[in-house]
């Protein structure tokens, strides 16, 4: 945790958001043309969500909310939230999570928002009833 630093809740947050005091991330933005949310979602989906967790290490927090399509139809939406600022908040990036009520750990989080345009290491496994012959090319 950075010294000195305080633990802030969604609810001290949501003024910043609702006064227009936040920055969009650039993998918000890569988020919302890949999955077709917009900027105004992200905001009203933490306005209107909860703390899913908080990482106090990085002063962000990862928030369940939904967007919101009348008359019945909600989909989930994951925002982190930095609020290492205290004038403004930071929306570090926002995705259609696979699993809504999952809390993703520290390392998870740090995947999702890699900036440095590398991607996970991946290992590729073959199902085990195919064979090298088996396999299309």
């Amino acid at each position: 945790m950075v010294k000195g630093a305080k633990i802030r809740r969604l609810e001290e947050l949501i003024s910043h958001l609702k006064e227009g005091r936040y920055r969009i991330g650039p993998h918000v933005a890569k988020h919302m043309v890949q999955e077709g949310f917009t900027e105004l979602d992200v905001v009203q989906a933490a306005q209107w969500g909860r703390e899913l967790a908080v990482y106090p290490e990085d002063q962000r927090m990862l928030v369940l909310g939904y967007m919101a399509f009348p008359p019945r139809l909600r989909l989930p939406l994951h925002v982190v939230l930095e609020y290492a600022q205290p004038r403004w908040v930071d929306i570090v990036t926002a995705f259609i999570p696979r699993e809504p009520h999952r809390v993703y750990s520290r390392a998870r989080v740090a995947a999702l928002v890699r900036f440095d345009g590398e991607v996970e290491k991946v290992r590729w496994v073959r199902p085990r009833f195919l064979t090298d012959d088996q396999i299309p090319r």
